[in-house]
């Protein structure tokens, strides 16, 4: 499992509102059985405006979809199983976010 990977969300009662999650975990801690991940929304005009430096925007197969940093969570490795992308290019996106909700600044 590689840090920055977006998985597809296969859980059919949230993926309507969650099509994605990202897996933000270092993979240093690969032997841990769950991983720290970012669900993903897609954008849309209605959606709430959230501030870029706490949610970043991510390209995914040319749609956009708002990395929900707020809601960053744990799941079982088990649940990570279809990879759509990886966002490794976000990254200085997105460690940025992670550290504006950890820190503030």
């Amino acid at each position: 499992m590689s840090q920055f990977t977006i998985y597809k969300n296969t859980n059919k009662d949230t993926s309507k509102a969650y099509p994605y999650f990202m897996d933000v975990q270092s993979s240093l801690l690969e032997n841990l059985n769950t991983r720290v991940v970012i669900p993903l929304t897609k954008k849309k005009k209605d959606n709430r405006q959230y501030p870029e430096s706490l949610c970043p925007i991510i390209n995914i197969n040319g749609k956009k979809y708002i990395l929900l940093t707020h809601q960053i969570t744990s799941v079982s490795v088990s649940f990570l199983e279809a990879v759509e992308i990886s966002a490794l290019e976000n990254k200085d996106e997105i460690l940025p976010a992670i550290d504006f909700l950890v820190t503030g600044i």
